[in-house]
């Protein structure tokens, strides 16, 4: 009976030693562990589906305490909104009317008497061209727009890098990699690559 009530006291505060050194784990002081932990834990929740990558995983990390970079991931996420709202208006407009000159060039090509196809071809080609001038100016400057998003998206990006290469930086001094267990792998392994050459 005393036994018994020993090993489950020495068993409780096995365990309570455990739970408290657990719940003492120093906070790691660099941007990558910290979102290693934030991903593992997305992970066992079941809602994190798909791998991200690495920097901007790191970047968010970086975001939480830091106002300047919320405030600009905000302008770009909602100048890209804007942008995305703007030019759509005007590319269902255009859409839309390529797709009625399209349909009525397939209909003429339908009409059998060729001298009224050629008529109702003219009528609609000087339409289309009309249009076309019309929209001249409307179409470089939805391309200026999208050549705009796609410089801002890269400029984005190398600012992102350049943010996180110190952190990366960090991380490796925060894991020195010694060669000390590497070099007493090799060592065993040939311990034991020699004592299985003298096995006769």
């Amino acid at each position: 009976m005393k036994k018994t009530l020993f090993s489950s006291i020495l068993s409780l505060s096995l365990l309570s030693c455990s739970e408290n050194k657990y719940q003492n784990k120093p906070i790691v002081e660099n941007a990558v562990d910290n979102s290693e932990s934030s991903v593992g834990s997305l992970k066992e929740s079941s809602l994190y589906s798909r791998d991200i990558n690495m920097v901007h995983q790191i970047y968010g990390e970086l975001m939480k305490n830091d106002k300047k970079l919320q405030a600009l991931d905000d302008k770009i996420n909602k100048i890209n909104e804007e942008t995305e709202k703007g030019t759509s208006q005007y590319n269902g407009i255009i859409g839309k009317t390529e797709t009625y000159y399209n349909d009525a060039a397939t209909l003429a090509r339908a009409i059998s008497d060729s001298l009224l196809k050629q008529e109702i071809n003219k009528e609609v080609n000087a339409s289309l061209e009309k249009y076309h001038l019309k929209i001249k100016r409307i179409k470089d400057l939805i391309a200026e727009v999208d050549k705009n998003k796609v410089k801002l998206h890269n400029q984005y990006v190398i600012f992102k890098i350049r943010k996180t290469l110190p952190e990366i930086e960090k991380y490796q001094n925060a894991h020195p990699l010694k060669t000390d267990s590497l070099d007493n792998f090799i060592n065993k392994q040939n311990q034991l690559l020699n004592e299985i050459k003298n096995l006769k």
